[in-house]
């Protein structure tokens, strides 16, 4: 009869509509179902490969995400030990009894002093008649389940976030060596004008603008190197560490990462297996479905065995135990009861009422994340494929702007064009550089987006364990947790 019935509605998968491919188009891109799960290494850079593995073994909050999720198996067994007796209580007294000959029911017949003594065992066991104590089960098995995809979610964005974090260091490095080239640059000129003003070729105006020029661009320096340190003291708390100088890590100076290969993004029907976000909402559906069923649970009658056996014994002589377990103490009572809440005042419909808006909520909650997932990969794929067309651009106007400084310094010591022509030029060529360099830094940056879009980097944990074997060390020295600390694969 228990196995029967099971209030509450059975979850289904929310429908959602997709098109069949995506929107956006680009040559690099490509709609074959998506096969490289370290998508980082389409880079081909060892050093990145380094940072990610790092963070992926020493970041916090992924362990702590690594940490819930053991919390959620605890939680499981708590509810499937529900299915069975509730109370299991052995238990015992001893105690010495005098009776107060003062108290109105005192009687001068009975014995005013005794010693009394028991043991026994008491067993309840609600009866999972509606289903509660099963759609328990089911939400906490689906609580389970949003846990692991928060961990791989925190996963997903922890390798896009270390791949942006390395993609910035290295934009940052090329600007200030530009910068610094350009500065060099600069001090030539100046040296020019001061030269030319000492002969009395022109006047104190075009060192002054070549001083301030340069000024201009040396003020650039600082700031590119405190935008670089904080690029550095990010990436040192991705991977767990103290903020720290991680030039060794980084090997030196480098170079802007550039994909190597054409990217496979599968199609829009893909992402709803892929993205563990789109998962996780619709594991918290699946978890508050369930709640409606035990909800309704408490509408009905509740149904439950108990009963209690044990020996007990009283002696008015002495406090000996030694007639405790003689065949005439023994006690047992056993038999069924039941309770109804009938007079709840409208809190029980009203729960059920709560917990079904809450489903309702985590259904749209669960089609709104679609859809921005959808959202997130086409504009990925927009800003991909235009920042390639704006590098190319910023290019050509970079190659320009570097020759109208050699020209037209050219022209200034041939006194053919006056000094702001130069100025000018350099100013200019400041500028490009710095945009082409970033430009170059978007193109990574927009494909480290779109990876992370489609939801990529979290099969690397797969086949290992949630947390790190010295967490496992220190939480099995304090608690037995039994196999519940084990790889996912092999946990129960």
């Amino acid at each position: 009869m228990t196995g029967c019935t099971a209030l509450g509605p059975d979850f289904e998968k929310p429908e959602v509509s997709a098109e069949a491919n995506w929107s956006a188009k680009d040559e690099a891109l490509s709609g074959e179902p998506r096969v490289q799960v370290e998508w980082w290494k389409a880079f081909n850079d060892p050093v990145l490969d380094t940072l990610i593995q790092t963070a992926y073994q020493q970041n916090l909050p992924l362990q702590v995400a690594g940490l819930r999720i053991l919390e959620a198996r605890a939680q499981l067994g708590i509810a499937v030990g529900n299915r069975y007796p509730q109370v299991q209580q052995l238990n015992g007294s001893a105690g010495r009894v005098r009776l107060s000959e003062k108290s109105p029911n005192f009687n001068a017949l009975t014995d005013d002093s005794y010693s009394d003594h028991r043991i026994g065992f008491d067993a309840a066991w609600e009866l999972d008649f509606w289903g509660r104590f099963r759609r328990s089960i089911e939400a906490a098995e689906a609580s389970l389940s949003v846990t692991e995809a928060d961990y791989d979610n925190t996963l997903v964005i922890l390798t896009a976030e270390v791949a942006r974090a390395y993609v910035t260091i290295r934009t940052l490095e090329e600007q200030l060596v530009l910068v610094r080239s350009n500065i060099s640059l600069q001090q030539e000129s100046l040296r020019i004008a001061q030269v030319r003003y000492k002969n009395g070729a022109t006047t104190e105006l075009d060192v002054q603008q070549a001083t301030s020029t340069l000024a201009e661009t040396q003020a650039q320096d600082p700031i590119l190197m405190t935008a670089l340190r904080q690029a550095n003291n990010g990436l040192s708390v991705l991977m767990g560490m103290p903020p720290s100088d991680l030039t060794l890590m980084l090997g030196g100076v480098g170079q802007i990462p550039v994909a190597s290969a054409a990217m496979a993004t599968g199609i829009p029907a893909d992402l709803l297996r892929r993205r563990p976000d789109v998962r996780l909402a619709e594991y918290q559906a699946a978890n508050q479905s369930a709640l409606i069923g035990v909800a309704k649970a408490d509408l009905y009658p509740s149904f439950s065995l108990t009963g209690s056996i044990g020996y007990q014994a009283s002696d008015t002589h002495d406090s000996s135990t030694g007639d405790l377990f003689d065949s005439g103490t023994l006690f047992f009572s056993a038999g069924p009861s039941f309770t109804w809440n009938i007079l709840n005042y409208g809190r029980i419909k009203n729960n059920v009422r709560v917990q079904d808006a809450r489903f309702q909520q985590s259904v749209v909650n669960y089609q709104n994340t679609v859809l921005t997932a959808y959202q997130e990969v086409e504009d990925a794929m927009v800003a991909f494929g235009q920042s390639k067309r704006e590098s190319t651009f910023r290019a050509t106007s970079s190659a320009a702007a570097k020759r109208s400084v050699e020209i037209s310094s050219i022209q200034y010591r041939e006194g053919s064009v006056d000094f702001q022509r130069v100025i000018d030029s350099q100013r200019t060529l400041v500028v490009q550089q710095n945009e082409w360099t970033r430009a170059r830094g978007d193109i990574a940056l927009n494909l480290i987006a779109m990876y992370k879009a489609l939801g990529g980097g979290w099969e690397i944990r797969e086949g290992n364990s949630f947390i790190s074997d010295e967490t496992r060390n220190e939480m099995e020295e304090r608690t037995n947790w039994g196999d519940l600390l084990m790889t996912d694969d092999k946990a129960k």
